[in-house]
């Protein structure tokens, strides 16, 4: 969301956000791994994830109707549910229902939740 290079960002979050405590909050360790490979796939494959996106959203929604945090939440899972077909569908979908609930109180998790499913349905039938 900040425009900040890939590597960059990576560094910064295994610096000093991964494992850590931020104003208060304990923010866990993470499977860096994973995360990496999601950013770095989001990065790479933004505007696919956007093309997905934009087709599970009703018409008249764009997606840069969207705000950018949620944007970004619905890449992100956009791009697991595209890429990590081992990955259950319904465990992705929680994930990021959740991190949107860390953002948002109403109805963001929801919309969230009806977005990534209906993207699960067309990317995950293809297989």
């Amino acid at each position: 969301m900040s425009g900040a290079r890939v590597p960059d960002l990576l560094r910064e979050f295994h610096e000093h956000r991964l494992g850590r405590e931020i104003e208060g909050n304990e923010f866990a360790d993470a499977d860096v791994d994973l995360f990496d490979e999601i950013v770095s796939g989001v990065a790479l494959k933004e505007a696919d994830c956007d093309a997905v996106i934009a087709a599970a959203l009703v018409t008249g929604w764009t997606i840069d109707r969207l705000d950018r945090p949620l944007r970004q939440i619905l890449r992100c899972g956009a791009f697991e549910l595209a890429e990590r077909k081992s990955t259950p569908t319904p465990a992705i979908i929680s994930e990021y229902v959740e991190v949107a609930k860390a953002f948002y109180d109403s109805p963001e998790p929801g919309f969230a939740n009806g977005v990534l499913d209906t993207i699960a349905k067309r990317v995950r039938s293809k297989s």
